[in-house]
């Protein structure tokens, strides 16, 4: 693992420093941040699809705050990860055994408490399937406990026509014509972003988004410690199943307020408070 630049970190806090974690497929990038004193243990982030190590960047400072050896990282694909070719490269198996080799190295061998966020809550749930051992806890963020019926195939097409940009130009319609030097930084790394992300990398999840399986009994049954905790205006997985799930897994179940889909970066402050409080708890 080798250390890079610092990101922003509140006052009192480590800022997160980009680094890169050496797997079997190849260079994952990630984000760490220390605490200043002792570390109450590590804990690990999992970004969803779409995304990247960097929608933690605004949480990780206050883990790191609050005593916590904060992780998270780029998924195969994802950004500037290593993004092997062809749809093969991107089955759940292949997430899963990443996240497996991520949380052994930096947990340094010891269990490590897991977080997933939309489809990494996918690839968290499965790790802790295969490796119950491996996990502390793990903690559910805006996920579901099985994929949707409909819309499959309007993804693909996008990504068919558009490669890696067409999901966020069907987000960002207004943006489409706009040149690079006129967006704004957020809009211009977002752009960045979609074009380095593989389009290999969104059809294979797009497939496993869409797998109606339900394993929440099969997480129950490892008897590993589950939180479920979206935003209050989370409009990605249905509400009602992210509480069903819940129920199932005898988990707490936490809403982030002030948030929809991504409490990482809607509201950190409330997001590292209630991840802290479960995982001391």
């Amino acid at each position: 693992m080798t250390s890079q630049r610092p990101s922003h970190a509140p006052r009192g806090a480590e800022s997160p420093t980009s680094t890169v974690v050496e797997t079997t497929v190849g260079a994952l990038s990630a984000l760490r941040a220390r605490p200043a004193g002792a570390s109450r243990g590590t804990v690990l982030l999992v970004p969803g699809f779409t995304g990247s190590k960097d929608d933690f960047a605004p949480l990780l400072p206050l883990l790191a705050e609050a005593g916590w050896d904060a992780w998270t990282y780029s998924q195969r694909g994802q950004a500037d990860s290593v993004a092997p070719v062809g749809a093969a490269a991107y089955t759940l198996d292949a997430f899963t055994g990443d996240l497996l080799e991520v949380a052994a190295l930096v947990g340094d061998g010891a269990a490590v408490h897991l977080l997933g966020h939309s489809f990494g809550g996918l690839v968290a749930r499965a790790a802790v399937l295969a490796s119950p051992e491996a996990f502390l806890d793990v903690t559910l963020l805006c996920s579901g406990p099985r994929g949707w019926r409909s819309g499959k195939e309007e993804r693909l097409q996008e990504v068919d026509a558009l490669g890696s940009l067409g999901i966020w130009e069907r987000d960002h319609p207004e943006l489409v014509d706009v040149a690079p030097a006129d967006l704004t930084d957020r809009d211009a790394f977002l752009r960045r972003r979609a074009e380095q992300t593989s389009a290999d990398n969104l059809r294979g999840i797009i497939e496993i988004l869409w797998d109606p399986a339900d394993r929440t009994e099969d997480l129950r049954a490892t008897g590993v410690r589950a939180l479920v905790a979206h935003g209050e205006t989370d409009d990605a997985w249905p509400i009602d199943w992210q509480r069903e799930m819940a129920i199932t897994l005898g988990a707490p179940y936490e809403i982030v307020p002030d948030a929809g889909h991504c409490p990482a970066e809607e509201n950190p402050a409330a997001t590292s408070a209630l991840l802290d409080r479960f995982w001391r708890g």
